[in-house]
């Protein structure tokens, strides 16, 4: 389970919850991060990041491993105390506050805590009481999360027969058990097979939508935060990047790319070459890969393809695409998002690294 500690302090936090409620139910934004620091020894993890994720929205927070995705969720629920600056979740402060807004939060780890030897109706029900919920409410949520979270009949199953795709799924079922203003999710689909993963993304929207939580999600799959999050934030080195809607991030790359990806490294001679043609707005180069950005493609791409090949500049691949979130991603990051670093679930959980 997440948090023990509410079983000792419960009775005095409900005393304070009605006091608070109003204050912190008047807050625009569900989260709201001022100069946030993180270290660890000498290693600046997290480097005065501000974040404002608004009520009610999916919030998509990217960035490669070790750059401090996890770090920064670890401080959002109260399970790591920042270096410097500060925290507001559910409209309290995270540091002074920090039973106050776990009363108000859920959470699913990238590793689901889960008992193989209870069976799923067990473990909710533990989950609920450890809140302080009644047999009839536990009863109550239990029946409405398992029929939007698509647990069924399994309920009733020892967790230990249960699927990874299940488990993550009941994980989120427990997260939600006390009918939370904001869930976190840390890479929640992570090791999981496609169709289970697009499974957990379908009833994540579900929750959003049906539920009215906020949710700040943390992923590696960058096609599924396009199609779910309201807003998105990439983080590269312990600094926010760069933040906006999808289409926002994705127009800010220009209205056309050309893909170019060569036999060897770029050279500065081929950028210098491609950024003198008519129509090109910028080149960018990684490695082998260039990127030329442009307003028209159609009508620029046959022109790249002769220049290089003037230069004798051997072509592997030539794309033209409209931007997507990998092309804002490599921009900001310096490198794609490799497939092979998916499906390894904890890479970030050392403080040291991440």
């Amino acid at each position: 389970m997440l948090y023990w500690e509410i079983v000792q302090n419960f009775a005095r936090i409900e005393t304070c919850r009605t006091m608070n409620e109003t204050n912190a139910n008047n807050t625009a934004d569900a989260i709201v991060t001022r100069g946030l620091v993180r270290e660890f020894g000498a290693v600046r993890a997290v480097d005065g990041v501000n974040l404002s994720v608004h009520r009610g929205e999916i919030y998509g927070f990217l960035g490669p491993n070790g750059a401090g995705k996890t770090t920064v969720i670890r401080m959002l629920i109260t399970l790591l105390a920042p270096t410097a600056g500060s925290i507001s979740v559910a409209g309290y402060d995270a540091v002074a506050q920090p039973d106050q807004v776990r009363l108000r939060i859920g959470a699913a780890l990238q590793e689901a805590a889960l008992d193989d030897k209870q069976t799923g109706r067990e473990l909710l029900t533990l989950q609920g009481r450890l809140y302080g919920l009644r047999g009839r409410e536990i009863a109550a949520r239990m029946a409405d999360l398992t029929d939007l979270i698509d647990i069924g009949d399994a309920i009733g199953r020892l967790v230990g027969t249960y699927s990874g795709g299940m488990k993550r799924r009941l994980d989120l079922a427990a997260a939600l058990i006390h009918q939370p203003e904001i869930l976190f999710l840390d890479e929640p689909t992570t090791g999981l097979d496609p169709i289970s993963r697009n499974r957990i993304f379908e009833e994540i929207g579900k929750i959003n939508k049906d539920l009215d939580v906020t949710i700040f999600l943390t992923t590696q799959y960058l096609e599924e935060a396009d199609a779910l999050a309201h807003r998105v934030g990439i983080i590269d080195r312990g600094r926010l990047a760069i933040q906006g809607t999808p289409e926002e991030l994705k127009h800010s790359r220009g209205a056309d790319l050309i893909i170019v990806k060569l036999d060897g490294d770029v050279s500065g001679e081929v950028v210098a070459a491609l950024e003198a043609l008519a129509s090109v707005d910028a080149v960018d180069a990684h490695d082998s890969e260039l990127t030329v950005i442009t307003g028209n493609g159609a009508a620029l791409v046959s022109g790249v393809a002769l220049k290089l090949n003037e230069l004798g500049v051997g072509v592997r691949e030539l794309t033209l695409r409209t931007p997507t979130l990998d092309d804002v991603f490599l921009q900001v990051t310096g490198s794609r998002l490799q497939r092979e670093e998916l499906g390894q679930p904890g890479q970030e959980t050392s403080g040291n690294d991440d």
